[in-house]
Order: structure tokens, then C-alpha cells, then sequence
């Protein structure tokens, strides 16, 4: 990684607090162990993530100034009854996707798309799968291989 240490924007759905709580408890706790900073900011639910990070992009393009060295999105989408879960989860994955490959960012997609909300806590819970805590290792490993192509900004 760069000498200095990596600045991390942390987006988070917070349509499920208490599972966005988890997650975000997750990603800081792997953030700080490895030494990063971070902010958090927070949008209504997994289809506002990708605008967020965009709105930081066009921030530090129009003040010429590298802000942020990763971004994690993070949230959860639990299936309902009708197809709005196909249309948000796709959505919200493209975007992210979109912004990642356009901006060569190093971006970790954090959110849960699941059936129910036992799955959900499942794959949050810092004692079970830590999502979050993944999410931000898989961050502060793209800004790794990021520094390896000599693409760091730092």
C-alpha cells in the first residue's frame, strides 16, 4: 500500500439500520486494524449508493483534489413480493459497477441481497460471515493492486 494510509469513503443503505449498524461496525473494525481513515455518509437505500458516490467524484474532480482513496458501499435488499428486489439489486450492482470500471475506482460492493432477514443478519453479523469487514478488506486490496499498476495517487 502508498506510505500514506488509504482515506476510504464509507456509503451506507440505511433501509435496514440495525443491518447497515453491523455491516458499517464490520467495515470500520477492518479499516482501522488495517490502518486506513474514513467517512461515512449515508443514503435511504441500496438504489441511491452509486449517486453518492458519483456526488464525491464530481466533488474532487471540480476541486482538482484526490479525496477519497477507496469506496465501500454498503447495504442490504431483502426479496419482497413483487419485482422491485430484481430491479434494485441489478441496479444498484450495475451502477456501482459502472462507476468502478469508468473511474478506475477501487469500489467494494457491500450489499446483501438476500431472501430474508435471517440470511441477512447471517452474512452481517461481525460473529458469522462479517460482510462488512470482507467488504473492506476486498477495498483496501483493490487500492493494493491499484498501487502495484502505479495508479495510487498518493
Amino acid at each position: 500500500m502508498a506510505d500514506k494510509k488509504p482515506h476510504i469513503m464509507i456509503v451506507e443503505a440505511r433501509f435496514y439500520d440495525d443491518i447497515a449498524d453491523e455491516m458499517a461496525t464490520g467495515a470500520i473494525e477492518a479499516l482501522e486494524a488495517a490502518g486506513a481513515t474514513y467517512e461515512r455518509f449515508e443514503v435511504a437505500g441500496a438504489f441511491e449508493l452509486p449517486s453518492a458516490i458519483s456526488y464525491a467524484i464530481i466533488q474532487q474532480e471540480l476541486n482538482d483534489e484526490h479525496k477519497f482513496d477507496g469506496y465501500i458501499a454498503l447495504g442490504c435488499v431483502i426479496r419482497g413480493e413483487t419485482s422491485h428486489y430484481d430491479y434494485v439489486c441489478g441496479e444498484s450492482a450495475r451502477g456501482l459497477m459502472d462507476l468502478s470500471i469508468q473511474h478506475g475506482l477501487s469500489l467494494a460492493n457491500g450489499v446483501l441481497t438476500v431472501e430474508n432477514r435471517d440470511q441477512a443478519w447471517a452474512r452481517a453479523s461481525r460473529e458469522q460471515k462479517n460482510k462488512g469487514g470482507e467488504v473492506a478488506r476486498a477495498c483496501l486490496g483493490m487500492i493494493d493492486l491499484k498501487t502495484q499498476f502505479g495508479l495510487f495517487p498518493r
